[in-house]
């Protein structure tokens, strides 16, 4: 009886970490304008306004698809907003990072998709790519 309990725990997690990876990300639902108008932490992730220059995005967008586990759900650089998933290591749990040129500004709205807290995650992703983008 044990080891058929343990065995039925074994395969729902392995379902749920199955899903985790493989669930469809849908653009319509996080290739969003991000709303900022100024920094906030949320704790569901973080908003941040930064002033770049025109280029900001083209600049960022180097930086973020040479982020490890990184890639674009939708948008370009050309049509001055993109959406970029960057997964967990270990488990592949998706974060959404929104960014988009508005003149000299670029607006980035980064979030989880699955829990209720970040613990800093997307901030602390989202503050090294800032940092980056510093002359």
């Amino acid at each position: 009886m044990r080891n058929m309990l343990l065995a039925i725990f074994i395969a729902a997690v392995m379902v749920v970490l199955g899903f985790v990876r493989l669930a469809p990300s849908d653009p319509a639902r996080w290739h969003v304008p991000p709303q900022a108008q100024a920094d906030r932490d949320l704790p569901k992730g973080v908003l941040r306004v930064f002033e770049t220059g025109p280029d900001g995005l083209a600049r960022l967008d180097r930086i973020a698809q040479a982020t490890p586990r990184t890639t674009v759900l939708a948008g370009s650089v050309e049509q001055g907003m993109v959406t970029y998933i960057t997964r967990t290591k270990v488990f592949g749990f998706p974060d959404y990072t929104t960014v988009q040129q508005d003149g000299d500004t670029l607006r980035i709205y980064a979030r989880l998709r699955f829990g209720r807290r970040d613990f800093g995650v997307n901030r602390d992703r989202v503050e090294r790519w800032l940092a980056l983008l510093q002359p």
